[in-house]
């Protein structure tokens, strides 16, 4: 990743306690008023865990109009934000290391015009970026329970 002077130093940032759709949303807008162009988001959760509803805040926070939805079937929705793109991509369906070239992933990852979120970045992990933000959601003790745990990997620890 480039160099980047807004960068907080690695390690925890925030958690997260959601009970409902709109609380994760919030969540992904306060991780949103973060990211600039060049950052990598890496999202991490079981199906129903609410990756997407927090991909819809990150977007959200940036500026996007357009309705956020999982690319499940497509692999990858881009969006427009004022001054950047949003790069949504959704690793649930992928086969193998060859696809990611296929769609130029690494190019995306590169880029300085945009950010990259991406669901279910477990399944492409040698792949990420080290300097990154990681989003771990899981199921709490309650069913309608999310906890959410936001950080920032590489860099300088605290």
């Amino acid at each position: 990743m480039r160099d980047h002077p807004a960068l907080p130093p690695a390690g925890p940032l925030f958690t997260v306690h959601s009970t409902s759709e709109e609380e994760t949303v919030a969540a992904g807008e306060r991780l949103g008023r973060l990211l600039k162009a060049g950052d990598v988001v890496a999202l991490f959760g079981d199906l129903g865990a609410g990756k997407t509803r927090f991909v819809r805040g990150i977007c959200r926070a940036l500026g996007t109009d357009r309705n956020v939805s999982s690319p499940t079937f497509t692999i990858l929705h881009e969006y427009h934000a004022p001054g950047l793109a949003v790069n949504h991509f959704d690793f649930y369906r992928i086969a193998s290391a060859s696809e990611l070239a296929g769609i130029g992933f690494a190019e995306y990852l590169d880029s300085d015009d945009g950010i990259c979120v991406i669901e279910w970045a477990d399944r492409i992990e040698p792949f990420l970026p080290p300097d990154r933000y990681d989003v771990r959601m899981r199921a709490g003790d309650s069913p309608d329970l999310r906890i959410i745990d936001v950080s920032r990997t590489g860099g300088v620890a605290p």
